[in-house]
């Protein structure tokens, strides 16, 4: 097994690190949940597809229960298995993958300090977590100021996801609000982002919450152009997130398994 030493870790292995060394410390459970389901996954295949056919996981009995096999690398995967088939795919469509067939998940066995065994509860529990989807409201924003009181592990899991959501906005503030009526509370303003991805960008905001073990409803979401007079106010205010933003790509397909809405990119 790899040494937990060595300065060659992924995500995940930091995440399962901090979570084996603080068992009752839920936040840094939820975390290492979060890394799972953002982090792209190399699944373990029984053989190639035929054509357009589906998938076949190869399924490893452990105990009297299945399991399939993920790596966090293709190395890992080809240090395990040598060449062999697989598919390339979230977390999070893995989770939706398994859920409800009594199949859990093998992660990084015996080639990474990050190794262990999901049970099928933990991966029903995964998706249904990441169903949970922000409600909607309307309300006009008064006033704008600088956000206060927030917890720094929210403000760190904002950055992370906004990592991740690279050309769907170019920017992003987290600020106090005060709306008519004079409600207050936070917000983080989306200034200039794609047309139809504001489900997809509050989606990220409320999985930060969910996997901060922050209350729902603590941080609204709400979108701006880059004219909207408010843009000012956030711009002198608000904590401010730049959004990767992609480089010129050519007109051909897409990096293999980096759009966590398509089907899984097959080796």
């Amino acid at each position: 097994m790899t040494d937990q030493s060595t300065p060659d870790l992924t995500p995940i292995d930091v995440a399962h690190a901090a979570m084996e060394a603080a068992q009752n410390d839920d936040t840094l459970r939820l975390r290492f949940f979060e890394r799972l389901a953002d982090c792209e996954l190399f699944l373990l295949l029984d053989a190639e597809p035929i054509g357009d056919g589906p998938i076949e996981p190869r399924v490893f009995p452990v105990e009297d229960q299945s399991y399939v096999l993920v790596f966090d690398r293709e190395e890992r995967l080809a240090e395990f298995a040598g060449e062999a088939p697989y598919a390339a795919l979230s977390g999070r469509v893995l989770a939706d993958m398994l859920a409800g067939q009594g199949i859990g998940l093998g992660l990084n066995l015996t080639v990474a300090p990050s190794e262990m065994l999901l049970p099928p509860e933990a991966m029903d529990w995964l998706k249904n977590t990441l169903a949970h989807a922000p409600s909607e409201a309307e309300a006009k924003p008064e006033e704008i100021t600088p956000p206060h009181g927030l917890p720094e592990t929210l403000v760190t899991a904002l950055d992370t996801k906004l990592a991740i959501a690279g050309g769907l906005a170019r920017v992003a503030y987290l600020a106090g609000v005060t709306y008519e009526g004079g409600t207050k509370t936070h917000l983080l303003a989306y200034v200039d982002h794609m047309p139809g991805s504001e489900g997809a960008l509050a989606q990220l905001v409320a999985e930060a919450l969910t996997f901060s073990g922050i209350e729902a409803g603590a941080l609204d979401v709400a979108f701006f152009a880059p004219s909207d007079p408010l843009c000012a106010a956030l711009a002198r205010h608000g904590l401010r997130f730049d959004l990767p933003q992609p480089e010129p790509q050519s007109t051909g397909p897409s990096a293999p398994g980096m759009d966590p809405n398509k089907p899984p990119i097959l080796r």
